[in-house]
């Protein structure tokens, strides 16, 4: 907790990325902090924001945050709760969800992402993650997609061990040759800022800063040699409405 503001990093990070979702009718959502964001946007920003999550709920409204895509109260407040295969085949791939929410263990600097394993170095067997679960679908086929996560050397790396999500590739033209019609990642929101694809290479930049943090201490925390926007902006703090909605989605 910074005293000076009276509230933390990871809510500062929660705020932005729920700020993320204004104007989004549909979000497809990932559990973690992508589902903190989502329904924080549902209970403050945006009311009228359709849930769905993998387990084939679609409006969800939990009262509390879920604690994993097959948790009953993401059923049992769902406006409909259709088969799994239904809501891939019909509602994901047939690019009928605006907005993909997603975590990610590795991300690179074309938003590339690694939720399935980990190296651990020599003589040491590979770390397990929990896998792809929806993710490679959901960055192909919804119109858009957002990123949250932590900010730190070894979430942002130079090569990721294990691609399981495409982000952008390996840069412009990639996901288009590969037939993916959605656009892709659009922002990584993480605790000390927002990075954005550059428009003309795809590789993350960093476009705006959380207060109180500088751009040197994100590019100590990335991977990869980091550029910057031409201007980079500053995030607005939470208001006392939001930090209140968070808390009490996290309390109960």
């Amino acid at each position: 907790m910074n005293a000076e503001t009276d509230f933390t990093r990871d809510e500062l990070m929660e705020v932005n990325a729920a700020r993320a979702l204004a104007g989004a009718t549909t979000c497809f959502v990932g559990i973690g902090l992508p589902s903190t964001a989502a329904n924080l946007a549902r209970t403050t920003l945006n009311p009228g924001l359709v849930l769905l999550y993998e387990s084939g709920t679609i409006g969800s409204k939990p009262t509390r945050l879920p604690l994993s895509i097959g948790d009953g109260e993401l059923a049992e407040t769902a406006d409909a709760v259709v088969s799994v295969p239904e809501m891939f085949n019909y509602w994901l791939q047939g690019g009928r969800i605006d907005v993909g929410f997603l975590g990610a263990a590795q991300i690179d600097r074309f938003a590339n992402i690694n939720t399935t394993l980990v190296d651990r170095g020599p003589d040491r067997p590979q770390g397990r993650l929990p896998g792809a679960g929806g993710a490679p679908e959901i960055a192909a086929n919804c119109g858009k997609v957002l990123m949250v996560l932590r900010h730190s050397t070894r979430n942002f790396v130079e090569k990721l061990d294990f691609v399981t999500t495409l982000g952008h590739g390996a840069g412009p033209g990639d996901r288009a040759r590969l037939g993916l019609p959605g656009a892709g990642p659009v922002a990584v929101i993480t605790d000390l800022g927002v990075l954005r694809p550059d428009p003309a290479t795809a590789e993350l930049v960093l476009t705006e800063l959380h207060p109180g943090v500088t751009v040197q201490q994100v590019r100590d925390a990335t991977g990869w040699e980091l550029r910057t926007a031409g201007a980079v902006t500053a995030t607005e703090p939470p208001t006392a409405a939001e930090l209140a909605a968070l808390r009490a989605l996290k309390a109960a």
